[in-house]
């Protein structure tokens, strides 16, 4: 079978994340700011792993746009937990930068798709 890098990395951004807020003792506010990554950081790996069996290139586009509007909000809500010094700077370069290698990606993979779905 073929690699799938962004499903791979996507998968290992979404563990990262669960190491890292599982332990973490965390204040109310910090508890909102970790769910919400947690729910976005999770669902870029489902909306890719959807796009696998989409039922047209639309559908496949659509999932992929999700997917990264998802990894963008999960980026937002990691800075803001960093500003806040919720999580330490080496925490969040390690998680950031996977972050932002999966955005390039998934970014690379909807244009690709759209030049296909023009010819």
């Amino acid at each position: 079978m073929k690699q799938n890098i962004v499903k791979e990395k996507s998968e290992a951004f979404s563990l990262e994340l669960i190491t890292l807020l599982k332990k973490k003792k965390s204040s109310t506010i910090d508890s909102v700011l970790t769910n919400q990554l947690l729910r976005s950081g999770t669902a870029v790996g489902a909306m890719i792993n959807e796009a696998e069996f989409a039922e047209s290139r639309k559908d496949f586009k659509h999932k992929f746009q999700i997917a990264q509007k998802e990894i963008n909000e999960s980026l937002y809500w990691l800075r803001l937990l960093r500003s806040a010094d919720s999580i330490s700077d080496s925490e969040f370069e390690k998680i950031d930068s996977l972050g932002k290698e999966i955005l390039f990606l998934i970014t690379a993979i909807i244009r690709k798709t759209m030049m296909n779905m023009k010819k």
